[in-house]
């Protein structure tokens, strides 16, 4: 079920001033379209939640940019997610309100504690819709906001279970792995988290091995298709190990 609830995540500094009063108006609207969005849900109509949510999200300051990390100038959510996909229904496109010059600390606080539970929220709606990549990228957001929200990180893990690629199984791996670090050790979701944690690990290791030997497959019919205007092919090349750890590479017509 959508979420209704959460804890409060960090603040972040403050920069410069803000119209706080306008900001604290949007929270409020953003609050009310929540419920909206929740009573919803509640009625299993999803993609009217998915408005209302997204609706929400667009009153609410965006999250403020985080500077490029010197040694990696990648996005910062490309570890988790996919490809944000469309999913069934006509749907706002822009989740999220623009950049202010500024807000202060507490004030920001809250706002990262509404986007958190709302892009949470829109999760469980792409789940509901069966938009699991949408899902990943939703949760990916709201973990941004708070890297503690346990419903965050099980709706992504279970999302990238749904998605069962080598990539998306590694992936809810390291989120079950966290989930046990956070959860308390007397919480009923410990040994659920363990299970899905212990059967995920040969459907990794399956997804791996059939990725890797489509990989090879390719790559074999891509060298073929060259060596065949030689007369060869790559079964022409053998590969043996050389008994220092590494092979060595025989031809042989």
């Amino acid at each position: 079920m959508a979420d209704d609830q959460h804890l409060p995540s960090d603040a972040s500094t403050p920069y410069e001033s803000v119209d706080e009063h306008e900001i604290k108006k949007n929270i409020t609207e953003a609050d009310e379209l929540k419920q909206e969005g929740n009573e919803s849900f509640r009625a299993s109509r999803w993609n009217e939640a998915l408005v209302s949510y997204r609706t929400a999200l667009s009153r609410l300051p965006r999250r403020k940019p985080q500077p490029p990390s010197p040694d990696n100038s990648q996005d910062d959510t490309s570890d988790h997610g996919g490809a944000r996909s469309a999913s069934s229904g006509e749907v706002p496109t822009r989740e999220e309100g623009p950049v202010p010059a500024s807000i202060p600390s507490e004030l920001e606080a809250e706002c990262a504690k509404a986007r958190a539970v709302l892009n949470a929220n829109i999760g469980a709606c792409l789940v509901k819709l069966s938009d699991y990549s949408g899902a990943v990228e939703s949760c990916t957001q709201s973990l941004l906001d708070d890297p503690h929200y346990i419903k965050a990180l099980q709706r992504r893990a279970a999302s990238n279970e749904r998605l069962d690629t080598w990539s998306s199984l590694t992936q809810a791996q390291e989120d079950y792995k966290s989930l046990l670090e956070l959860l308390p050790p007397t919480s009923p979701q410990v040994a659920q988290t363990k299970r899905s944690l212990q059967l995920l690990e040969p459907r990794q290791q399956a997804a791996q091995k059939k990725e890797m030997a489509e990989m090879t497959g390719k790559l074999k019919n891509l060298g073929n298709s060259i060596l065949g205007n030689f007369g060869l092919s790559t079964d022409n090349f053998k590969f043996e190990p050389n008994g220092q750890g590494g092979y060595s590479m025989n031809f042989a017509r």
